[in-house]
């Protein structure tokens, strides 16, 4: 057990350090998606890990019997926390787990969240909204850009009550820049 106080690894680093197939797809996914650094791919590349290895798990319980008692209960509660964050549709079964990408679980951060609904210009933009404390979920302040967004929490994403981005005059916003390149 670690010293309670101290904070563990919540991901894991590839096998091997250098190979230049996996170097280029990490590179082309930590610039598409405006990632810090390979240390936030890696964890959602450890999330899907878990999943995934969840599902196999499961798969091959099933194989020797279908599923009952805990299994099942175990296997719903996945389907539907995976369900939840709208990374797999709502007719998807436990073989469709084993399907999932990386970008399944890049798609579902905040930051990339942000992005996609233009409150941002870019992804690195959609980060400092973020970390500055622009964005709210519900009318709560969040600055963390790489939680994992609900469905529900999706359509409640928001400027912050008090942020100066609520203005539709800051220069900033994203409305703003196309209203001024449509001008010149």
């Amino acid at each position: 057990m670690a010293y309670p106080g101290k904070s563990t690894k919540s991901y894991d680093t590839p096998k091997h350090p250098w190979q230049a197939e996996r170097l280029a797809s990490e590179v082309e996914l930590v610039k598409k998606y405006g990632l810090r650094n390979k240390r936030e791919l890696w964890k959602s590349l450890s999330v899907l890990r878990r999943v995934r290895g969840n599902a196999r798990r499961l798969l091959a319980e099933s194989a020797e019997s279908d599923l009952v008692g805990h299994s099942k209960t175990e296997a719903d509660q996945l389907l539907a926390k995976l369900i939840r964050f709208s990374i797999l549709k709502s007719d998807s079964n436990i073989d469709d787990v084993l399907g999932l990408q990386t970008e399944a679980i890049l798609e579902r951060r905040l930051q990339t969240q942000v992005h996609r609904l233009g409150l941002a210009r870019t992804s690195h933009q959609a980060r400092q909204f973020i970390t500055h404390g622009h964005i709210a979920i519900d009318g709560k302040r969040v600055t963390i850009p790489g939680m994992m967004v609900t469905r529900e929490q999706e359509m409640n994403i928001e400027y912050y009550g008090t942020s100066p981005m609520t203005k539709e005059s800051h220069p900033e916003r994203p409305a703003q820049i196309a209203a001024s390149v449509v001008e010149e």
